[in-house]
């Protein structure tokens, strides 16, 4: 199952697919994020991670075109805990360094404390810190 988002001019700005086998929801962010885009998904693949029972998410950001500093308070201070409180314990961060994204991600590494999460310029690395607690006891 592959959900995509699309906004306001039709293009996606975020895929949503469950990987059952790695017992966790794969998030591909892509192009500029509004702040409402950002919303948007965020709250879509948190429903989609409660919906699977998960605990683990692996967030890609490479395809982010900007920051998305705008949306970092909400993220922060009003998502993450509820996220939290879906079920998410952990989440992977995929990112490109030295990328304006990579520095949104790193600022929202640096200040989130609602759930574990880790940053990661390599998809191969994040996925297998992600499988250390996404196939316990399962």
């Amino acid at each position: 199952m592959k959900q995509e988002l699309r906004n306001a001019f039709g293009r996606v700005f975020l895929t949503i697919e469950v990987m059952p086998t790695d017992r966790w929801v794969y998030v591909n962010w892509m192009g500029y994020l509004t702040p409402d885009n950002i919303r948007t998904g965020a709250e879509a693949y948190i429903k989609v991670l409660q919906e699977q029972g998960y605990t683990c998410v692996l967030n890609n950001t490479r395809l982010i075109v900007g920051s998305w500093d705008h949306s970092m308070d909400w993220v922060i201070q009003d998502w993450a805990p509820r996220a939290a409180k879906s079920g998410l314990k952990r989440l992977a961060m995929i990112s490109t360094p030295e990328t304006f994204g990579e520095a949104s991600a790193s600022r929202f590494y640096t200040d989130l404390t609602a759930f574990q999460t880790q940053l990661f310029d390599d998809k191969s690395k994040a996925e297998q810190w992600l499988r250390q607690y996404s196939l316990v006891n399962h």
